[in-house]
């Protein structure tokens, strides 16, 4: 079992007070007894990084760490070696001077026995390649870096403005599918792109595309999905999407879509955000089975997690669930960016409150089990104070190590006590988890589901 116990007493000892503004010179010096500093390669200055993946195989100890503006690009790092992490990679986009833009989020997939880490970018009004959306590089050969590879990038022209976010996902019927949000002005009908990965990579013209999932009008803002996750729903034997959609009248907030049939999405649940004080999706991850649903939103700047129970839309009694279940917040005026759940714990990145672990077994009433301070304090806080520290995180379920990218300080990797890894059976829950099993596909799928 690789199960985590923490009682209440020592949950009520390490998650003490939030530090004051400045209380702390340097990042590192404000944590919980049970959580352990493997290694710290700080990545600061002009190149702000932002969302981070680490790859699952041990032999392959790498992370990619999206970063921009000054320049657009990515780091690559490895931490083979305890306490020794290093950046052996950095890429930037060509001309970097004419590009104003954001290399924001990135992930890697594995096909045919190699591997590929794809880049999604925002580029901004003024800048060329405004139509660029995702860019592919082969990166098979690390840790030899010079064998890192471009093969191909993805363009949207009648979506300009890029990609917030993307998640490349083992579909049910064995293709390696990639999720691209889409900036979706009005008119275009996807808030999220989905290309077949295999025909992307043999250089089909159309980059592949197989798909895409809509927004539910009104739209409301001009824009599409800000963050998506995919899942396999095991008791229901269908592949899940779950999207923060823009602010929408009378709509808004997260929807759920059946995306089994890519070219037939159907929707399955929707969050309306403004009945919670909320105007927008942002971040939202499920539970293995599927039947909880984390978020953030987005503004007003200060929101907490929220929990939400999907059972009433999943079951088609209630398809709009109005009001969450439970809430977590490390101070009202605090605000997170991303999650990742390995049940029963959940992994934030929790801005300037650095790295924030919950117990969610009751989703109710979740409890802090565990914190790093990854927030460089030297940085002036941003008015409200939601912009600066730990943007993106990662898990590997191989040993349980815990990888936090915060856009000032750069990129730490934690143990924590007791969590030596994770698979989703020792819990009695579906193995499912922002991992791919990207030989095998989704645990739990008909054999006569696969086309390839």
């Amino acid at each position: 079992m690789t199960r985590l116990i923490v009682g209440v007493a020592i949950v009520g000892f390490i998650a003490g007070p939030t530090p004051l503004h400045g209380q702390y010179p340097a990042p590192g010096q404000h944590f919980s007894p049970n959580v352990h500093l493997v290694t710290h390669v700080p990545l600061a200055g002009a190149m702000k990084v932002s969302d981070l993946e680490v790859e699952q195989e041990l032999s392959r100890p790498y992370a990619y760490l999206s970063r921009g503006p000054d320049p657009i690009g990515f780091d690559i790092v490895t931490f083979k070696d305890t306490g020794k992490g290093q950046r052996i990679y950095s890429w930037a986009i060509e001309n970097p001077e004419l590009h104003n833009g954001r290399g924001v989020n990135g992930k890697y997939f594995k096909l045919k026995g190699r591997y590929y880490y794809v880049q999604a970018v925002q580029i901004r009004q003024g800048s060329p390649d405004r139509e660029l959306s995702s860019i592919v590089f082969d990166v098979t050969g690390l840790p030899d870096t010079s064998k890192v590879r471009e093969v191909g990038r993805i363009r949207v022209p009648d979506a300009p403005g890029g990609a917030h976010n993307l998640f490349p996902y083992k579909h049910s019927d064995g293709r390696v599918l990639l999720v691209n949000t889409a900036e979706a002005p009005n008119g275009y009908p996807y808030g999220a792109l989905m290309y077949d990965m295999e025909k992307f990579l043999a250089g089909a013209t159309d980059y592949g595309l197989v798909g895409g999932v809509p927004l539910p009008e009104p739209r409301g803002a001009a824009r599409g999905y800000h963050d998506a996750y995919v899942a396999y729903d095991v008791a229901n034997h269908r592949d899940v999407f779950y999207g923060g959609g823009p602010e929408t009248t009378p709509l808004g907030g997260n929807f759920v879509y059946d995306i089994t049939d890519p070219k037939n999405p159907k929707l399955l649940a929707t969050i309306i955000a403004q009945s919670s004080m909320q105007s927008g999706g942002h971040t939202i991850v499920a539970t293995p089975d599927g039947r909880y649903a984390m978020t953030i939103m987005t503004s007003p700047a200060h929101q907490p997690v929220r929990f939400w129970d999907l059972k009433p839309a999943l079951d088609g009694t209630t398809p709009v669930i109005k009001m969450p279940i439970g809430e977590w917040t490390v101070a009202p005026s605090k605000s997170g960016h991303m999650i990742e759940i390995r049940w029963p714990y959940a992994f934030i990145a929790d801005y300037e409150q650095g790295l924030r672990v919950l117990d969610i077994r009751n989703p109710t009433d979740p409890m802090e089990v565990g914190f790093y301070d990854t927030y460089n304090y030297r940085i002036p806080f941003e008015p409200g104070g939601v912009a600066f520290g730990a943007y993106g995180l990662d898990v590997r379920n191989a040993d349980g190590m815990i990888v936090v990218a915060d856009d000032y300080s750069g990129f730490w990797a934690f143990k924590m006590d007791g969590f030596e890894g994770w698979n989703g059976r020792d819990w009695g829950m579906p193995n499912v988890s922002s991992v791919q099993d990207w030989d095998n596909g989704p645990e739990g799928v008909p054999k006569a589901a696969r086309v390839s």
